[in-house]
């Protein structure tokens, strides 16, 4: 039998490279239902990192592209986004959708089938010079769009007005800002969208307040819809301070029901709201697994009910609700009245928030730990399920994608870290008897997010080259309940370093990883987490830093309005805050930084404003620390186009091959400093 040809770890070759990751980066977002049509949003790196929309028709052909170049449906909706679209069935000649536009922000309406395919045309007016509009999590009533309005009333991003609209599908507003009706005063800082009852007498939909973020506190506010459309007696009727409403939506029979954690899991919930009487939650399905996540983007959708009167206060008749549920990664279930929960068949393991319904069938984003995230369709009729959009053959042989292992660690004080291990993975070569693998830990953002064990080319691209990767959902991370996501309380720059430290510790006590080639890296949270972590440890040989968070009290004051007030309860109030960014930020504590890194950074980041970099080298300027700084004109937060994907990948492998000692050829050497 003959030996597996070998190769050090690192300098394996692979057809896993920097630009087919690049090219499949991203995944569908936003599906509905338009009649009996499907239709989501998809990325398109190669086109600049626009989104478009795609349709997938009734008769069941091929998906396709709805909207050509340069159209890009994307909300710059509290910087992060949000539900960008909606549709209706009713026009005589085809469905009509309203979409956000990307480079204006405008909302247009659109009407693919109608006689001479006319191109969308706008409905909001142009924002002015300091006064900016954006529109987001939209939904078709009548003759108007009901949606949020996001309003700049000046250049600081703290001037800033929310409130719910009521936009003319005619097209009278697209030059008059006056035509636009208000539904609602903008007495609370954030709010989603409206969700009608199916009688269109009711609305429902949540709010916020700084100094909260939606997953510490948000309120499920509730009004009726008078005769010409306007909100009256709106009312709280579930969540607060210390209560989050993830989602909200109406069943078939117009019962509400609702996403809370209030019991320390997100749950679904019916909400009772009859006329005198106080609300009352009645709990669908009590179980210690998360319905429901964070709200970082109105319009996400962990439940949707199927049709027939789903859930009547009475206790009786039929109906299903479709839910995401599960402890860490979540899948689809079907939830009947009587509590029993049902998991759909099928190779998916996570499934993302966003969820549609037509007749018996359900829609979502799933992905597993040999597939990426596609459009999939599951009859509840049948029970078949299958990919519908978004599928592609696999561009090389699967058999150098990583499989991933589910591992829980332990941490100071004995608590859990929950992580996934992909290891080095080649199908035909090995490393030299007794090498032990380089191995990077990767933090990832939010930091109140989770990251799955699904397939990512971007990890494979260091797999099948021979560098394993060990994702931590360190103590912070949703997934696991409200205690588990509430270690981080004023912890920030401490519980997660020392969770990521404790699991990349563990790797190599166990013999998995090589404790001289250990490397960290993040970007956004993630990219504060690696960056705090050259300063607090000499555990790490190299960091890949990207978009990050390097300075506690500059973040509170230069980033967006969502989450300008975030850090009072990731570090503490303003009264100790300069106090905790002197012993946390990797601004303040540069000079105890000796490890080489790799700084990325998009020039048009709201979010993480460059500003944070600069000051961060400028710490760094005149000390003996190896270092790049690589910056992208016209990339924000998180990097869409195909060429700044290129290069981030291969710079982050010219460190990793300089500092853990392998030769590659095939990747432009990155220059490090001094």
């Amino acid at each position: 039998m003959t030996a597996a040809p070998e190769g050090p770890y690192g300098s394996w070759p692979s057809p896993v490279d920097a630009s087919l990751a690049a090219a499949l980066d991203g995944h569908p977002e936003y599906v509905g239902t338009v009649g009996a049509e499907v239709w989501w949003t998809e990325p398109r790196p190669e086109e600049g990192g626009r989104r478009t929309l795609v349709r997938r028709p009734a008769d069941g052909r091929p998906p396709a592209t709805a909207l050509p170049a340069p159209w890009d449906v994307r909300s710059r909706f509290t910087e992060y986004g949000a539900l960008p679209w909606a549709g209706t069935g009713r026009a005589a000649d085809g469905p009509l959708l309203v979409f956000v536009h990307f480079a204006d922000q405008r909302l247009y309406a659109y009407a693919p089938d109608a006689p001479g395919s006319p191109a969308p045309r706008p409905l909001t007016p142009v924002s002015r010079v300091g006064a900016g509009l954006r529109w987001a999590d939209p939904v078709v009533r009548g003759e108007e769009v009901w949606c949020v309005l996001e309003e700049f009333t000046g250049p600081g991003p703290a001037e800033v007005r929310r409130v719910l609209a009521a936009v003319p599908l005619d097209g009278s507003a697209a030059g008059d800002r006056g035509a636009v009706r208000e539904l609602t005063d903008d007495r609370h800082r954030f709010t989603t969208g409206p969700r009608l009852s199916p009688d269109g007498r009711r609305a429902a939909w949540l709010v916020w307040d700084h100094p909260r973020m939606p997953w510490d506190g948000t309120e499920l506010r509730l009004a009726e819809v008078t005769g010409d459309g306007a909100l009256t007696g709106a009312r709280t009727v579930l969540g607060g301070p210390g209560e989050s409403v993830a989602q909200a939506d109406w069943t078939p029979g117009g019962s509400l029901l609702a996403v809370s954690d209030r019991s320390g899991w997100w749950n679904p919930y019916r909400v009772d709201t009859e006329p005198g009487a106080h609300p009352v939650a009645v709990p669908l399905c009590p179980r210690e697994e998360e319905f429901g996540g964070p709200l970082w983007k109105p319009g996400l959708r962990w439940l949707a009910p199927l049709p027939g009167d789903t859930f009547p206060a009475t206790g009786s008749g039929g109906g299903v609700v479709a839910v995401l549920h599960g402890r860490g990664a979540q899948v689809l279930g079907f939830l009947d009245p009587a509590g029993e929960l049902v998991d759909a068949a099928g190779p998916w393991t996570a499934w993302q928030p966003t969820l549609a319904v037509s007749g018996t069938r359900v829609y979502g984003v799933a992905a597993g730990p040999r597939s990426a995230y596609e459009v999939v369709e599951v009859d509840t009729a049948t029970g078949h399920a299958r990919a519908i959009g978004a599928a592609r053959p696999d561009p090389v042989d699967p058999a150098y994608y990583p499989q991933p292992r589910v591992r829980t660690f332990r941490g100071p004080g004995d608590r859990e870290i929950h992580a996934q291990i992909y290891p080095p993975h080649h199908p035909v070569l090995r490393a030299p008897a007794g090498e032990l693998p380089p191995y990077v830990v990767w933090a990832h953002g939010g930091p109140t997010a989770h990251v799955p064990p699904v397939l990512d080319l971007h990890i494979a691209y260091f797999t099948s080259r021979g560098i394993g990767v060990v994702e931590v959902n360190y103590g912070g991370s949703t997934g696991y309940g409200r205690a588990y996501r509430e270690r981080l309380r004023e912890q920030w720059g401490v519980a997660d370093v020392e969770d990521c430290a404790a699991v990349a510790r563990a790797l190599a006590a166990e013999g998995t990883a090589d404790p001289r080639r250990l490397a960290v890296r993040g970007g956004s949270a993630g990219g504060w987490t690696a960056a705090a972590s050259l300063a607090a440890t000499d555990l790490y040989a190299c960091a890949a830093i990207i978009y990050p968070v390097l300075d506690l009290v500059g973040f509170a004051e230069e980033t967006h309005d969502l989450e300008s007030h975030y850090v009072d309860g990731l570090a503490g109030p303003g009264h100790t805050l300069a106090q905790r960014s002197r012993e946390r930020s990797p601004v303040a504590r540069a000079d105890l930084i000796t490890a080489p890194f790799v700084l990325l950074q998009g020039l048009d980041d709201r979010v993480c404003p460059p500003a944070q970099a600069q000051r961060f080298l400028a710490a760094i300027r005149g000390r003996p620390v190896p270092h790049a700084y690589v910056a992208f004109e016209g990339e924000g937060h998180g990097f869409r186009r195909a060429p700044t994907m290129v290069r981030a990948l291969e710079a982050e492998l010219s460190l990793y091959s300089q500092v853990f000692g392998f030769t590659r050829d095939d990747i432009p050497n990155l220059p490090l400093q001094p």
